[in-house]
């Protein structure tokens, strides 16, 4: 592996890099959402735009069993393991058949972004040095980040405790969309100089006041197939079957169902578990809220399984002041990006980022192997008037 090594970065070397001035998230928009849906194994299959779980919680004092079971750690790379990043894609040109990949620099997971700016500052980590590895590909100007998981799920069995938290969501969210086992947005936003595309993972969302639903058309109205292959051919998509409203890519088969309504980000929320005698400190879950601009927080605390009856915070305006008060971590996790991109184009376009954490250092490897899109996916050149260029997947 030494032999592959193209370079390093260490934490001291952070200081050394080309930062920007400021380091805020600005021009923030909601692109695309789906759920990953219940099917066979073979088949794949996503709902478009989907929809995140309600927030409906009792409105008194309640028990709950632990944790047991099978949970999702990974989702994307546990059911769509050839290509994780492919959910992304598929729902972003669904909802936005034309839209321009290169006027975005870096798409990738929140989870990424946790793990870079961890290393920036251990202490947005609660100070542990966890190594990662990160796969990046540049085209053109775009760089993609797809993380690596040791365990994309995992069986929690009777006699083991993890704690309540998908209890806690089962019982105090209702579903939505049919056979759910996540929800998925996709948002952008402009960060250090740089056009972001993100995609995180939405506990849910809070109704009534505030919530902006965009209802998908009646069910006399529904798109027909050849509706939404239209939209889906340019992908390299193409109808497997004569239902409505489902179409498969060719060869890896990633089924595309239009199902669910469009929820509002500033409706938007994450959920957390506590025993009750440890409570959650805002720090700890603020860069996870940032990253994704998610601005509300539930802070579920319990005493051996029985829950008080939970609230749901308003800490949008919290967020911003942590973002203002760590600028300098900010501007350096910036400054990290742009060199990320800048290194892996140099180096051929692809590249691995593995973080050692015990020696506190960030790697660049030679990265071989498939491509991270699947080959239906194609990064074509169009000329217009000998000028302007578009790329489109």
């Amino acid at each position: 592996m030494a032999n592959d090594l193209i370079a390093e970065i260490s934490r001291l070397g952070l200081e050394d890099l080309n930062t920007p001035a400021s380091a805020s998230i600005t021009d923030v928009q909601h692109l695309s959402s789906y759920n990953w849906v219940e099917a066979p194994k073979a088949t794949p299959t996503i709902a478009v735009p989907g929809s995140p779980d309600l927030w409906s919680p009792p409105n008194r004092p309640f028990r709950l069993e632990k944790d047991t079971g099978h949970i999702y750690i990974a989702q994307n790379a546990a059911r769509h393991p050839d290509s994780p990043l492919e959910p992304l894609f598929r729902a972003l040109y669904v909802s936005h058949p034309s839209f321009d990949i290169t006027s975005i620099d870096v798409v990738t997971d929140r989870n990424n972004i946790r793990k870079l700016l961890a290393f920036v500052n251990p202490r947005w980590n609660s100070y542990k040095r966890e190594a990662f590895t990160i796969h990046v590909e540049v085209t053109n100007n775009t760089a993609i980040l797809c993380r690596e998981e040791t365990k994309t799920d995992e069986y929690i069995g009777p006699n083991e405790f993890r704690g309540y938290g998908h209890s806690f969501e089962k019982n105090c969210t209702s579903r939505k969309v049919s056979g759910s086992t996540g929800h998925h947005r996709i948002i952008s936003y402009r960060f250090g100089g740089l056009t972001f595309m993100i995609r995180h993972e939405t506990d849910g969302y809070v109704g009534v006041a505030g919530t902006q639903l965009s209802p998908q058309p009646p069910a006399n109205q529904a798109p027909e197939l050849d509706d939404l292959s239209s939209i889906l051919g340019s992908l390299s998509l193409s109808p497997e079957s004569s239902t409505p409203g489902k179409s498969s890519l060719v060869g890896p088969k990633l089924v595309t169902r239009k199902e669910g309504q469009v929820v509002s980000l500033p409706s938007t929320l994450e959920i957390k578990t506590r025993v009750a005698h440890r409570p959650l400190a805002f720090e700890d879950v603020v860069s996870q809220l940032w990253v994704s601009q998610t601005p509300k927080l539930v802070r579920a605390y319990h005493n051996r399984g029985v829950f008080a009856v939970p609230k749901v915070e308003d800490v949008a305006v919290q967020v911003k002041t942590w973002e203002d008060q760590n600028q300098k971590d900010l501007r350096m996790l910036a400054g990290l990006i742009g060199k990320i991109r800048e290194m892996v184009k140099e180096s051929g376009g692809r590249a691995t980022l593995r973080y050692n954490a015990i020696g506190d250092k960030l790697g660049f490897y030679k990265l071989g192997g498939k491509q991270m899109l699947p080959e239906g996916f194609k990064w074509e050149e169009h000329k217009d008037g000998g000028n302007e260029r578009e790329y489109s997947c």
